[in-house]
């Protein structure tokens, strides 16, 4: 078991582990299955604390989560943004689209750099996001922003994990998809309370 580990820990600094990284955040932005953040968090860990290395998982997570965002993001203003324009204009489906159109712009910020952490919130948001042509340079401001802080959340539970169970490294990396799973759930649930807090005061008016 040592020797297989020291083995995934010299193959973690190859450039083609960096390049497959890059890969893995880019199209969770459009498929949201793939195991972006599971892959972080476990090259983390798998470094064991250098410091050169744990800067150049950030880096490649980060920029990979922005490249995929972006993607989304023009995935949505082609096809989205047209099937929204064909749209009746009184019936509900326009009706909702511009609903999301004004809630975006109001607030897009804050919901951009938190759907991420949220189970297939970073999918639908940017593709919603370019549908309804939200601008691309405050897009790309706040999308930096929460793509560098998930980066950066990924990265220190797998190398606080790492720390913590240095003995046991496959322990440490159980430790940091716990709590990342963890994290995302207490946000979704929040979420949800916090959906289920407005429904119930909307219905007492």
């Amino acid at each position: 078991m040592e020797s297989a580990l020291d083995l995934l820990r010299q193959l973690i600094t190859s450039p083609v582990v960096y390049l497959l990284l890059f890969a893995l955040t880019a199209v969770d932005a459009v498929v949201p299955m793939v195991p972006a953040e599971t892959a972080v968090i476990t090259a983390a860990v798998l470094v064991s604390g250098d410091v050169p290395e744990l800067a150049g998982i950030w880096g490649v997570a980060a920029l990979g989560a922005l490249v995929g965002d972006h993607a989304s993001y023009v995935i949505g203003r082609g096809g989205g943004a047209r099937r929204l324009a064909r749209l009746p204009a009184q019936s509900r489906r326009r009706a909702s689209s511009e609903w999301a159109r004004r809630a975006l712009y109001r607030r897009g910020g804050v919901v951009l750099t938190t759907a991420r952490y949220l189970p297939g919130g970073r999918t639908a948001v940017t593709l919603t996001m370019g549908a309804v042509r939200y601008p691309l340079r405050s897009f790309l401001l706040f999308d930096a922003i929460g793509a560098g802080s998930w980066a950066l959340y990924s990265v220190l539970l797998g190398h606080f994990g790492g720390l913590a169970f240095q003995q046991e490294p496959l322990l440490g990396v159980l430790t940091g998809l716990t709590l990342s799973v963890a994290v995302t759930g207490l946000l979704e649930l929040t979420r949800r309370l916090r959906r289920r807090s407005r429904r119930r005061n909307a219905a007492r008016r």
